[in-house]
């Protein structure tokens, strides 16, 4: 193992360390959550992970998402945390996918069964519900955010299961649209919220505090998960 990762397997051991190296992770959405979700993993030693995002860098970006610097405005916002997580480590194959998840992009929904864990960081609560549904439909392991946005305290940030989350709107949003469908998970699925409950402001504003808590909870799901059962 590189000594760039030697601190990594001093707590997660030889074996999780292997299984970081071969296991392929698909993430969905790269902003305030998914972004620092992802420099997490890399860090950490996870060597195969592919990003999925339609949208480009803009300035309203810059208070909390990790590749939105004054330089990277207007690129792709994969195509810029790509080019950052290959200067932490230039042998990890990162794929940077510039497009957005929905329920009728049959592209990307039929490459999820190739990877091991999804994790989902979208915000629309119909592609974040069609995606959950896709990965258990799958047998593919899946954690996923919850509201990040209109909170101030990063210590309330924990993880439940997505079923009895409680006070969070956009879990109560998800679970809501699988009702109306009537569909629901294979499985329980493992997310990420806040027991903080929301502020009222005109817009929706977004603090890093909050949302790099919430992307490194979900990257120490995965790794917590690969460490656990391999």
């Amino acid at each position: 193992m590189s000594e760039f990762f030697s601190r990594s397997e001093v707590l997660l051991g030889e074996k999780a360390m292997h299984e970081l190296q071969n296991k392929r992770v698909i993430l969905f959405g790269v902003g305030g959550v998914g972004s620092w979700c992802a420099e997490a993993l890399v860090r950490t030693g996870l060597k195969h992970l592919t990003i999925v995002d339609g949208d480009v860098v803009q300035e309203s970006n810059v208070n909390r998402q990790l590749p939105a610097t004054r330089e990277t405005i207007g690129q792709p916002k994969v195509e810029a945390l790509k080019a950052r997580l290959l200067t932490i480590n230039p042998e990890a194959e990162i794929t940077a996918i510039h497009d957005f998840y929905h329920a009728e992009n049959e592209n990307l929904k039929s490459q999820i069964s190739n990877f091991q864990f999804v994790i989902d960081a979208i915000d629309s609560v119909n592609d974040k519900t069609d995606l959950i549904l896709c990965a258990t439909r799958a047998r593919v392991k899946i954690f996923s955010s919850m509201g990040a946005a209109l909170r101030f305290d990063p210590t309330q940030v924990t993880t439940g299961e997505l079923m009895s989350i409680k006070g969070d709107a956009l879990a109560k949003a998800v679970r809501a649209r699988m009702k109306k469908l009537d569909l629901h998970p294979y499985k329980k699925v493992r997310c990420v919220y806040s027991t903080e409950q929301a502020q009222r402001c005109e817009a929706r504003g977004s603090l890093m505090q909050v949302t790099a808590v919430f992307g490194c909870t979900l990257a120490s799901m995965v790794i917590e998960d690969i460490r656990k059962n391999g």
